[in-house]
């Protein structure tokens, strides 16, 4: 059976993004495992703010078309979201609102696993905002979102210098979790 492929994004373009820098850990973690890995940037897909008297009159934009053939094209998907007011970012709401309203087959959200992630300053790493993405992910589009995550607590002391993390336990929970991801993709390799 052939690898699934996996594309990996964070929820935020900003520049020095921790979670840009957690995505790009974990596309060298799957690159390590010999996964094929695409990393993109939301930077090169932006879109107005969902608004449904602008998709009326002009459909969704080119850049959530080419997204949602992007995501097809791949058994898997990891987000690295950041949390913002125990939310996830409106940058990535807003991303995942105007991809869903594209109604061409197959679905970006249904036929491959999804897993989350999360890197913050405080003590809690993002979680409350994941559970906002796996809520918006799983009941609201149907997307299978695997169990465990990766939650990156206090993480301006939590990155080496190296590019990985500090903490081994940390590793060994990233590790966990693309095990799994890899593994759930690989059932929907056709």
């Amino acid at each position: 059976m052939a690898d699934p492929r996996i594309l990996v994004f964070a929820g935020s373009h900003r520049a020095g993004s921790i979670n840009t820098r957690l995505a790009g850990i974990v596309v060298k973690e799957l690159a390590m495992m010999d996964v094929p890995v695409t990393q993109i940037s939301l930077a090169d897909y932006p879109m107005p703010l969902y608004d449904g008297d602008l998709e009326a009159a002009s459909g969704p934009p080119e850049a959530a078309k080419a997204l949602h053939r992007l995501i097809t094209e791949h058994q898997g998907v990891f987000i690295a979201s950041p949390e913002y007011n125990a939310g996830m970012t409106g940058l990535l709401k807003n991303t995942i609102d105007w991809v869903s309203r594209i109604k061409t087959q197959p679905s970006p959200w249904k036929g491959r696993a999804y897993a989350i992630g999360a890197a913050s300053g405080g003590n809690l790493g993002g979680y409350r905002g994941l559970l906002q993405l796996r809520q918006t992910l799983g009941l609201g589009l149907g997307a299978t979102v695997i169990p465990e995550m990766t939650v990156v607590m206090r993480a301006g002391d939590a990155f080496a210098e190296h590019g990985g993390f500090k903490d081994e336990v940390m590793t060994n929970t990233m590790r966990t979790m693309l095990t799994r991801l890899v593994e759930e993709a690989a059932r929907y390799v056709r």
